[in-house]
């Protein structure tokens, strides 16, 4: 199920609820039945007693046990409230006006409601005091930095109709030397050898692999310009990535098949089984102190833009946290 976008935003920011909308093939089967066949959470007696508690709509009004789903219908869920885990729920404005607002997320704060999180993010803090926001771009719960918060729908068209380029840089601690500048253009594409669907790896377009990368309809153009900063003794470089391309991960996977591995990086880190072990909560003691800090040491430095109403030309800078990363 999915995050519910339907109802009034005070309704959305004061109860969690799931939906979905009932596709063709769906028409006509029995409630119960379409929930269990389609949402894992619950077997089919299970989404009876959810039914049967009111804690199941169709079409924002109370299900009835008895009813079939049609075409289209939108059927939705309010899980019950549950204890999230901790979060930094600490964030700084740093521009706001009728129509933006750009904020400094901290690290290990989910942007969206997802999993277990729901009042422990950042739409939910942001919209709490600015009412209803739309996220122009997203972040990792574990990157730090800065972040484009649209407050109007008229906005949010404006800096999504790809007239209103944004400039990004980010910040990066990466284990070994890095030296000098390393211009990584090529493709993203799917790391085969990963236990990890969502893992890709970087393949520069004048490699071996790129002719291969070309026909894969997966695969997605990426540019990174990677510059060394400064050396953190005794094995870490501060490295920045400006960015050509904004794709998923891009900065994370490009890095990681340079041999520069983020500090922290539970998933393109040292062992991507660490990246497994968050689901079940089994990370260790040692398996923290093979990834060294307890959060990918990735942080969004600059954005750079000009208005999409008053054409004003933007730029906002925000320091590497250093002294979370013990330098």
């Amino acid at each position: 199920m999915g995050e519910d976008m339907g109802r009034s935003f005070a309704d959305k920011l004061a109860r969690r609820q799931l939906y979905s909308h009932v596709p063709e093939a769906e028409d006509g089967a029995a409630l119960p039945d379409y929930l269990a066949a389609h949402f894992s959470r619950f077997d089919r007696a299970g989404w009876i007693r959810e039914i049967e508690a009111g804690l199941v709509t169709v079409n924002d009004r109370p299900a009835l046990l008895v009813m079939t789903v049609k075409r289209h219908d939108r059927v939705g869920y309010y899980p019950p409230e549950t204890p999230e885990p901790d979060a930094e729920l600490h964030y700084r404005v740093l521009y706001e006006d009728g129509d933006l607002l750009v904020i400094d997320k901290p690290g290990n704060l989910c942007m969206h409601p997802t999993g277990p999180f729901f009042r422990h993010t950042l739409w939910h803090l942001v919209g709490c005091r600015y009412g209803e926001i739309r996220f122009v771009h997203r972040l990792d719960r574990e990157t730090s930095g800065l972040v484009i918060a649209a407050r109007t729908r008229r906005a949010a068209a404006a800096m999504d109709n790809g007239n209103t380029p944004v400039h990004k840089e980010y910040l990066a601690l990466v284990s070994g030397a890095f030296r000098g500048r390393v211009h990584a253009e090529g493709f993203l594409v799917h790391d085969r050898t990963s236990m990890v669907r969502k893992k890709k790896r970087f393949v520069f377009a004048d490699s071996s692999e790129a002719d291969a990368a070309r026909l894969d309809p997966t695969a997605e153009t990426a540019v990174t310009e990677l510059i060394e900063e400064s050396h953190v003794p005794p094995d870490l470089t501060l490295v920045r990535a400006v960015l050509g391309t904004g794709r998923q991960h891009q900065v994370r996977a490009t890095l990681y098949s340079l041999g520069f591995p983020l500090a922290g990086d539970k998933l393109y880190g040292p062992d991507e089984r660490l990246f497994l072990k968050i689901k079940t909560r089994d990370l260790n003691e040692n398996d923290l102190a093979r990834l060294r800090f307890g959060r990918q040491a990735l942080h969004a430095a600059v954005l750079e833009f000009r208005h999409p109403f008053t054409g004003e030309s933007l730029r906002f800078e925000s320091p590497f946290p250093s002294e979370e990363f013990g330098f």
